[in-house]
C-alpha cells in the first residue's frame, strides 16, 4: 500500500470509492466515464464478500465466462464490453492469446473522456509548423494557436514553462510541461521526467500561479498505445501476484494456485480545436506571478509532457508524453 500511497487497503477503498463518486455525475459539461467488471471463470468460485465488496465499493460486477472450453468466445464478450464503454475509441483491448484455458478471473478497467477547452482553438488559426523532435529531426504538425488569459507558471528546478487549458466548466484541465529547449541528445524529456514524482506533480498542481496572457501554441496530435504492466508492477517490487506458488489472493478464493498471469493497458488520446477524446483500458518552486511579464509565448514545438487534472479532488486521471507525430 505505501507503495501506492495509501495507508492501507481500506484507505484505498474509500478514496476510490470517493473520487467514483465525484467524478461520475449525470449534468457534467464533460463526459468521463470510469467503469469496471469482472470476467471469471463459471466453473469457479469467488468469495462472496470479494464479490460483493468490488460491486459496492468500485460498481464492478462478475460476468461469468467459459475460459475452460471457449477463451476465444470469452475474449471477445470482453472485446466487445470494453469498445461500447470507450465509445469504440479500443476496440481490441485482449490480443490473440492473452487468454486461454487456463484463465480463471480477468479484471478490467475501463475509462473515457471527451471534454471541449473552456476557451477553444479556431481551425482558421491552425497551420502547418515544423515540430522537433531532437536536434536534428522535424516533422510537419498541425499546429494550433490562440492568445488567451491562462493560468502559467514557470518551475526553474525542471527548468520547464507550466500551462492550463481548463475544459467547459473548469472541473477538469489539461496540463502541459514544457522544457525550454532540447538540451540532450535525445528528446528533451529526460531530465523532466527523472524528477516527476507524484508528490511534485500534486505540489505543481497546488501552486499554479494565476492567469496571465499566453500567446499558445500546440500541435494537434493523436497517441495510441498498448501496454504489459507486469513488468512495471515488478519494478515497484510486487511480484508474488504473479507466481502461482507465493500468491495470496485468499480474499477472492480459497483455491490454491490461484494468480495473476497479465496486466494489460491500452489507451488513446486526441487533441484537436475542440477539446481532448482520451480513453484508457486499466518541492519545486513556481515563478510568482509578479516576476512574470504581462504576455508569455507558449511554443510547444519541441517534446512535451501532459496531464489531465480533476481540479476539485486534484486527481491526475491521464498522463503522457508527446515526442513525435
Amino acid at each position: 500500500m505505501q507503495t501506492l500511497h495509501f495507508d492501507g487497503v481500506e484507505d484505498l477503498h474509500s478514496v476510490f470509492h470517493t473520487l467514483n463518486a465525484k467524478i461520475n455525475w449525470s449534468d457534467a459539461p464533460y463526459i468521463l466515464k470510469l467503469a469496471n467488471r469482472l470476467y471469471g471463470e463459471k466453473t469457479f468460485n469467488f468469495l462472496s464478500d470479494f464479490l460483493t465488496n468490488t460491486q459496492n465499493l468500485y460498481g464492478s460486477e462478475l460476468s461469468k465466462v467459459d475460459f475452460s472450453n471457449a477463451p476465444d468466445k470469452a475474449k471477445e464478450e470482453i472485446n466487445q464490453w470494453v469498445e461500447q464503454q470507450t465509445e469504440g475509441k479500443i476496440p481490441d483491448l485482449l490480443s490473440e492469446g492473452s487468454i486461454n484455458e487456463m484463465t480463471k478471473l480477468v479484471l478490467v478497467n475501463a475509462v473515457y473522456f471527451k471534454g471541449s477547452w473552456a476557451k477553444a482553438f479556431q481551425e482558421k488559426d491552425t497551420e502547418d509548423k515544423p515540430f522537433r523532435l531532437n536536434k536534428t529531426e522535424k516533422k510537419n504538425v498541425k499546429m494550433m494557436f490562440m492568445k488567451e488569459k491562462l493560468p502559467f507558471g514557470y518551475i526553474p528546478e525542471c527548468h520547464c514553462r507550466v500551462l492550463e487549458l481548463p475544459y467547459k466548466g473548469e472541473d477538469l484541465s489539461m496540463i502541459i510541461l514544457l522544457p525550454d529547449d532540447i538540451e540532450d541528445n535525445s528528446t528533451g524529456l529526460e531530465q523532466l521526467e527523472q524528477q516527476l514524482t507524484l508528490e511534485k506533480l500534486q505540489e505543481w498542481n497546488q501552486n499554479m500561479i494565476s492567469e496571465v496572457d499566453v500567446y499558445v501554441h500546440l500541435p494537434k496530435f493523436q497517441l495510441e498505445e498498448n501496454y504489459d504492466l507486469k513488468s512495471y508492477f515488478a519494478a515497484l517490487g510486487l511480484v508474488d501476484m504473479f507466481d502461482s506458488d507465493k500468491a495470496n489472493l485468499s480474499g477472492m478464493s480459497g483455491a490454491q494456485g490461484l494468480h495473476v498471469s497479465k496486466i494489460v493497458h491500452k489507451s488513446f488520446l486526441e487533441v484537436n480545436e475542440e477539446g481532448t477524446e482520451a480513453a484508457a483500458a486499466t518541492a519545486a518552486t513556481i515563478t510568482n506571478t509578479f516576476s512574470l511579464p504581462m504576455e508569455e509565448n507558449f511554443i510547444a514545438d519541441h517534446p512535451f509532457v501532459f496531464f489531465i487534472r480533476h481540479n476539485p479532488t486534484n486527481t491526475i486521471l491521464f498522463l503522457g508524453r508527446f515526442a513525435s507525430p
